[in-house]
């Protein structure tokens, strides 16, 4: 029988490698082990890879295992989903993995400058009624600056049309330099290890018949970030099989 919410945030409070901090808590108690991961935690000087919005923690996971020697944080709100990648790594002894629960609109609060090298966004939700929301508005680059290397990497894998069309309006508007694009990953040529590591939500996509696209691009501190003036046709599906999220066809 499969373990209740109640019984699996019982057991994460136990976890060494999982920290708890929901909005209300951050907003009264310092987050003490900003600036200090690599010494408080990790015990190496191992780069920091952040997955927001990690879910189960699948990618998390498979990084943490096909890169030992970078070190890999997943975080989410959502613990009852965070549990199975906590767990499995905590089972299987990784010792470059941890999981942060917290929203991910106070992640500036846990980083300090420089300490975190790329960003993982795989399969975020796109956010399409308001572009504050979109894991890769300005609004949360602003927020990535503050704690990513100049010119760090973000990555995002996304079964969505319309965030991965917003995003690569804002990188171009913004001249933030690209890697690799493509819209349809599995037919790119571009598959590797690690982008063949495969989310529950993903899987869900591509079991539906839906192209998964892919952004890969540098984040520099230097230029003023400001949102492009497009509209964008809205996605005509959601998740688990429901209709359209609006009536409305099109979205800044």
């Amino acid at each position: 029988m499969s373990k209740g919410k109640l019984a699996k945030f019982a057991d994460m409070a136990g976890y060494p490698h999982v920290f708890e901090y929901p909005f209300s808590v951050m907003d009264e108690v310092p987050f003490d082990m900003k600036g200090h991961w690599h010494e408080q935690f990790f015990h190496n000087d191992h780069p920091i890879v952040l997955e927001l919005g990690c879910g189960r923690g699948e990618y998390t996971i498979g990084l943490g295992r096909l890169f030992p020697d970078k070190n890999f944080i997943g975080v989410d709100i959502k613990g009852a989903r965070m549990w199975s990648g906590a767990t499995e790594s905590l089972r299987d002894g990784m010792k470059n993995v941890a999981f942060l629960r917290t929203n991910i609109e106070i992640i500036d609060r846990f980083f300090a400058p420089g300490e975190v090298s790329e960003i993982w966004l795989t399969f975020s939700d796109p956010q399409m009624k308001k572009v504050t929301k979109r894991l890769t508005s300005t609004y949360f680059m602003e927020r990535y600056r503050k704690f990513l290397v100049d010119s760090g990497l973000i990555h995002l894998k996304t079964d969505s049309n319309f965030m991965f069309t917003y995003t690569k309006y804002m990188v171009e508007h913004n001249a933030l330099p690209v890697e690799f694009a493509t819209e349809d990953l599995y037919h790119s040529g571009l598959v590797d290890d690690i982008l063949s590591i495969r989310t529950y939500y993903e899987q869900q996509w591509l079991d539906r018949g839906l192209n998964i696209k892919y952004l890969k691009f540098r984040l520099p501190h230097a230029a003023i970030l400001t949102e492009p003036e497009v509209e964008i046709e809205l996605d005509d599906y959601r998740s688990y099989n429901r209709s359209k999220r609006s009536g409305l066809e099109k979205s800044k």
